[in-house]
């Protein structure tokens, strides 16, 4: 990931010094799908390989990659891409498409440890030097997997599902710990590679609940400072499995 050094004028107090301010630098990566021009994404440069294969699985184009290869800031991916329909404007003002999306299945299982181990993984050098990134993690067979950091949430999703598409990993088994919001795009990126398990340092929104619940993926979120706060499907995790969808404790916090 690339930085730039940037000089400022810090303000603590009454305290004035000058400081250099280590930046992230974003750029423009354009993505070609089976050879032709599919969209520009603003991203970091790395991982690149892992966006391209991520961001195809994520948006529900295809379910699998065939190839993908990096050519500068161009990623080409080669895919067996289903109709694209309608596009939308997502949450971060950026253009999305909106394809529907199948029920998680899994019999994956975690332990209130396993959440509060992912959630500190949930974490860089590079985002606590700058502050300007989100981070994503995948976790996989009681181990973090890899780690991608990006100015935009959605590209650290992608990153992160890329690898366990690349890597052949099975994505009923894996776990997306995270550190931006989960409105309904966000989710959909799970629901669409099939990981039944998403776990934020921020918060969801009505409509990210409500697709959580009807794509069968537990969402849990505010997952920081020792609490977390489950909204869907809470069996997954052991200590939880009594509590079902409507139970009086469903969706209560855990300190």
């Amino acid at each position: 990931m690339t930085t730039v050094t940037v000089r400022g004028i810090q303000v603590r107090e009454k305290k004035i010094v000058s400081i250099d301010d280590p930046v992230i630098k974003e750029e423009r990566i354009s993505l070609f799908l089976n050879g032709k021009f599919f969209c520009g994404i603003i991203a970091t440069r790395d991982h690149l390989r892992e966006l391209g294969a991520g961001f195809v699985v994520c948006q529900g184009l295809a379910g699998e990659v065939d190839d993908v290869s990096v050519d500068g800031n161009d990623i080409h991916v080669c895919a067996p891409v289903r109709e694209v329909p309608g596009r939308e404007i997502i949450s971060t003002g950026a253009i999305g498409v909106r394809l529907p999306f199948g029920e998680v299945r899994s019999g994956l299982r975690l332990s209130i440890d396993d959440v509060y181990r992912i959630t500190a993984e949930i974490e860089t050098d590079t985002w606590r030097r700058t502050g300007a990134v989100h981070c994503s993690v995948l976790f996989s067979g009681g181990e973090i997997m890899t780690k991608a950091n990006d100015v935009g949430r959605h590209n650290t999703v992608d990153k992160v599902v890329g690898y366990a598409v690349l890597n052949g990993l099975d994505r009923s088994e894996c776990v997306i710990g995270c550190t931006g919001r989960q409105p309904r795009d966000m989710v959909t990126k799970a629901a669409h590679a099939g990981i039944p398990v998403i776990i934020s340092r921020a918060a969801s929104t009505e409509q990210g609940i409500e697709t959580a619940g009807a794509a069968g993926i537990t969402l849990i979120c505010f997952s920081r400072k020792g609490r977390f706060t489950v909204y869907t499907h809470p069996q997954r995790i052991r200590e939880l499995s009594e509590f079902t969808p409507g139970g009086e404790a469903f969706g209560r916090e855990t300190r």
